[in-house]
C-alpha cells in the first residue's frame, strides 16, 4: 500500500506517494526546491513533475498558477497542452503494427494506402518517423497567429494537403538528413487509419487511452473540458503572452492538440516501458540510434528522441517547447528504468524543456547523471557573478572532482554554456565560457567559443585580444 507525504515549501503543497522506505523527505524536499529555483530562474508560469524508478512514484508536484491574472494555484491534476507528445502516441501505435508484421519500417508509406503526392511515393514509413523524409512543413507562420483568418486558412481535408503540396520538392533527398516537420506525422496518421477503419481520434481512444484509463488526456482543443486547464504562454522579451488559440484541424491530432497532465503521461510511459504496447526485446531493436545515408547520426529512433546519459540510454520527446517527457534505462528496461515528465505551460525565457528534464536527472541521482549534475552546477555557478578567484576554485573543484576525461569536461562544460546562452542570455554565460579557458588554456576551442560570445555582446574588441591570445599565446586574459 501506498502512503503520502504532504511538504508545503516554497508556498506549494506537494503530494509525494511512498512505500515504506522507498522515497525520503529529504529528496522530496531537493525535487521541490529544484521546482521553485527553475521557476525563479526562467519565470515559469505554471508546472507539473512527475518521476517514477522502478514503477513506484519517487514525487509528484506542482508550483505556479493556473493562469497568470488569476489566483487559481497549479496542481497535478491540471491539464496541460501537451503538443508534439502527441506524436508518441502514433509512434507507439506503428511499432505494434510492426512487431505484428502488418507493417514494415523499411518500405515505402505508398504501399499502405494510395493517394500521395508522387514525389513521396518512395519515403519509407522509418523515414517519416525519425523525420528524415525530407517533406516540407505543411503551413506557414502566418497560420499560426490562432486568428480566425488564419485557422480558416488551413486545408480542409488531407487530400488537400497533399494536393498543395504536390509540386513542392523535396528539402533533401529521403534518408540524407533530420528536418523536424509536422507533414510526417500527417503521413503516418493516414496510415494508422488505413489499418484500423476509423479516424485516428478513435483509435488512440481505444488503444491507449481507454486501454491506461487515461482520465484527464483529451486530443484536441474541442474535447478538452472547460475547467481544470491551464493557459498557455509564450515568453516575449521577458514578458509572458498567451499562447495563439491554433485550431488543428482533425487530420492534425497526430502531432497537435494532445491534453494531459503529469499522471496520465507518466502511466503511458510506464506502460511503454514495461513493455504493454510492444514487447521490451522489440523496443530495444526499434530505439536503437540510426545513420542516416551522409553518415551522421539521426536524431530519432521509430519516432523517439535519443540520447544517453552514463550507463543510460534515454529516449523520449518534447512538446512545443514546454512539455518534456523521458524513459532513462540502463541495458534493458526489466531493470533500472527512470520515467520522468515535466509540464509547464510556458516561461518568460522559453527556457529548453531538456534543461528542465535534466534538472530533474540531477536532482534525483546525481551519482549517475554526472553531465545533468555538471549542467546544474555551471548554471549556478555562472548566475554568482563569479569574479577571477571564484573561477580559479571552481576550476580546481571540477579538476579533482573526478568522473570525467578531460575532453568530456571541455565538451561538457561548452554544451552548458551554449544552453545558459540560450536559457538566460550571453552575459549569464560568459561566465562559463571563461570557466573553459582557465580548465583548458591550450584548447584554442574554448578560446575560440568565449571571444564568439563577446562578439555577440558586441565586444569585437575583446574577441579579437581572445583570437590573439588563442592564435599567438599573448596575454589577452579573459
Amino acid at each position: 500500500m501506498f502512503s503520502g507525504l504532504r511538504l508545503a515549501l516554497f508556498g506549494l503543497l506537494v503530494w509525494i506517494p511512498f512505500a515504506a522506505g522507498a522515497v525520503s523527505d529529504e529528496l522530496a524536499a531537493r525535487l521541490t526546491r529544484q521546482m521553485h529555483i527553475n521557476e525563479q530562474r526562467y519565470g515559469i508560469a505554471g508546472q507539473a513533475v512527475e518521476v517514477v524508478h522502478n514503477g513506484k512514484v519517487m514525487f509528484r508536484g506542482a508550483r505556479g498558477q493556473v493562469d497568470i491574472d488569476g489566483a487559481t494555484r497549479s496542481t497535478t491534476d491540471h491539464i496541460f497542452p501537451a503538443y508534439s507528445v502527441s506524436k508518441l502516441f502514433v509512434s507507439t501505435l506503428v511499432m505494434q503494427l510492426v512487431e505484428q508484421g502488418k507493417v514494415d519500417l523499411d518500405r515505402p508509406a505508398s504501399a499502405y494506402f494510395p493517394g500521395l503526392p508522387p514525389r513521396w511515393n518512395m519515403i519509407t514509413v522509418r523515414q517519416l518517423l525519425n523525420h528524415s523524409s525530407g517533406l516540407p512543413e505543411y503551413f506557414d507562420e502566418t497560420q499560426m497567429t490562432g486568428t480566425a483568418q488564419a485557422n480558416a486558412s488551413f486545408q480542409r481535408t488531407l487530400q488537400a494537403v497533399y494536393a498543395a503540396l504536390a509540386d513542392t520538392p523535396l528539402l533533401f533527398a529521403s534518408g540524407a538528413d533530420t528536418r523536424y516537420t509536422q507533414t510526417n506525422y500527417l503521413v503516418l496518421t493516414q496510415l494508422l487509419e488505413a489499418r484500423y477503419g476509423k479516424p485516428y481520434a478513435e483509435i488512440v481512444t481505444e488503444r491507449i487511452v481507454g486501454e491506461l484509463g487515461l482520465k484527464h488526456t483529451f486530443l484536441g482543443r474541442d474535447t478538452v473540458p472547460r475547467q481544470g486547464v491551464v493557459t498557455a504562454y509564450l515568453g516575449n522579451n521577458g514578458a509572458l503572452e498567451k499562447q495563439p488559440d491554433i485550431a488543428w484541424p482533425d487530420y492534425a491530432l497526430g502531432h497537435a492538440a494532445l491534453y494531459s497532465n503529469a499522471g496520465d503521461l507518466s502511466t503511458f510511459l510506464q506502460a511503454v516501458a514495461d513493455g504493454a504496447f510492444v514487447n521490451q526485446s522489440t523496443l530495444l531493436q526499434l530505439w536503437q540510434p540510426q545513420s542516416l545515408s551522409k553518415g551522421q547520426r539521426g536524431w530519432f529512433a521509430t519516432g523517439w528522441e535519443v540520447g544517453e546519459s552514463g550507463a543510460y540510454r534515454m529516449v523520449g520527446h518534447d512538446g512545443g517547447a514546454r512539455v518534456r517527457v523521458r524513459i532513462l534505462f540502463k541495458d534493458s528496461l526489466a531493470g533500472d528504468v527512470y520515467t520522468l515528465v515535466y509540464l509547464t505551460s510556458g516561461s518568460r525565457r522559453n527556457v529548453w524543456t531538456r534543461t528542465l528534464l535534466d534538472s530533474l536527472m540531477a536532482t534525483v541521482a546525481p551519482d549517475q547523471f554526472r553531465n545533468e549534475a555538471l549542467s546544474e552546477k555551471l548554471i549556478g555557478f555562472a548566475l554568482q557573478a563569479p569574479d577571477d578567484t571564484t573561477t580559479q576554485t571552481f576550476a580546481e573543484t571540477l579538476r579533482n572532482r573526478g568522473g570525467f576525461d578531460q575532453k568530456h569536461l571541455e565538451q561538457a562544460v561548452n554544451n552548458s554554456g551554449y544552453a545558459i546562452r540560450s536559457n538566460l542570455g550571453v552575459d549569464v554565460a560568459l561566465p562559463v565560457f571563461t570557466l573553459n579557458t582557465v580548465l583548458f588554456p591550450q584548447s584554442a576551442n574554448t578560446w575560440d567559443i568565449l571571444a564568439e560570445a563577446y562578439e555577440a555582446k558586441g565586444d569585437k574588441d575583446k574577441a579579437k585580444a581572445l583570437r590573439l591570445k588563442m592564435n599567438t599565446g599573448r596575454d589577452a586574459a579573459p
